[in-house]
């Protein structure tokens, strides 16, 4: 049995995603409609490598009849949109950060907690999680299984993809500017990201900690513990795909880099590369179109009781978003939608 689903925000770079890993992994739909904005209308999607969509108006389509929603089109647009469709029966799996945390909404990764998406039921709603939360405790979930993580301090260096494909232009302009010499103009950032770094994701809040920042916290305690202590320092980078973290840990008991590295490597939805050598480690630029949240670095730090250093690296458009969203989607079709179909 294939199911009919809808791709919301299906022109822009986490919505051709959905549509490109959806073919490449076979996901077994009958029928994939390709939705936007109004001015998208009738621009041409592809699906897999042989198939084109059509794009179809978001603000006049009927989800009677659709199976699954997956949806990225921004957060004003998701919170209308999405219930409109769990309303008529689909289940909507959303990219943006309107929903995650709502307490009736399952905010899940599908390595460290499947289960949760049994809570899609309250509101027909699944969330998908920050970029840089995803990858972040797609590693911690194995550490955390093996020695009980206490507290987490992590720097993130996030590339300008997660701003979207203004962000990226703005890269490639001002360094193109830089360059020959011309006026390096800022839109999307608030200083020049060419040839820089800004520790300044998301509106600031009253504690002095960006809105980034606080995702990180409060979305780690919702996917993986309430009781972990997590402080972030998020910061955009001039890379054009692929986040990378580096991240201390402290556990509630000891643990060696190499029961860390073993249970790493055991671990679904990651790939260790830890070599103490030259080019023994991963790096942003490497990671861009591949699945795998990859671990490197990882080493005791003895200056704190039980503690630990990995650098975490992954692909922030595929398993920080795209991938995500579609590996909640066949897991949600494997174990609920069969039954709720029988």
């Amino acid at each position: 049995m294939g199911y009919k689903v809808a791709v919301v925000g299906a022109t822009g770079n986490v919505g051709q995603g959905l549509l490109q890993i959806m073919a490449e992994r076979e996901f077994p739909a009958d029928e994939v409609v390709a939705l936007a904005s109004e001015r998208s209308i009738g621009r041409e999607v592809s699906y897999g490598e042989d198939e084109v969509l059509k794009v179809q108006d978001l603000a006049a389509f009927d989800f009677k009849g659709t199976d699954i929603v997956l949806s990225s089109p921004g957060a004003k647009v998701s919170a209308e949109y999405s219930p409109k469709a769990a309303k008529a029966g689909a289940v909507v799996i959303d990219n943006t950060s309107h929903y995650r945390m709502d307490p009736d909404v399952p905010l899940v990764v599908p390595e460290v907690n499947p289960d949760a998406i049994a809570g899609f039921t309250k509101k027909g709603i699944i969330a998908n999680p920050n970029c840089s939360t995803i990858q972040m405790v797609t590693a911690l979930k194995p550490l955390h299984d093996l020695a009980g993580i206490k507290r987490v301090v992590v720097a993130t260096y996030q590339s300008v993809s997660g701003g979207g494909r203004e962000a990226m232009d703005e890269l490639f302009n001002q360094t193109r500017a830089i360059y020959v010499n011309d006026p390096v103009e800022k839109h999307k950032f608030t200083k020049q990201i060419a040839f820089n770094v800004i520790p300044h994701i998301d509106v600031f809040m009253d504690d002095g900690s960006t809105k980034e920042e606080w995702k990180m916290v409060v979305e780690t305690k919702k996917i993986l513990d309430p009781k972990i202590k997590v402080t972030a320092t998020c910061v955009r980078v001039p890379v054009f795909i692929g986040h990378a973290e580096a991240v201390n840990i402290e556990f509630e008991r000891p643990v060696s880099a190499e029961e860390a590295r073993e249970a790493l490597k055991k671990a679904p939805g990651i790939t260790v590369i830890d070599h103490r050598h030259d080019e023994g480690y991963v790096t942003p630029e490497e990671c861009a179109g591949e699945d795998p949240v990859y671990v490197s670095r990882i080493r005791e730090d003895p200056t704190v009781e039980n503690g630990l250093n990995i650098w975490i690296v992954a692909d922030n458009l595929r398993k920080g978003a795209a991938l995500n969203t579609v590996q909640i989607a066949e897991v949600l079709v494997e174990r609920f939608m069969k039954k709720r179909a029988a």
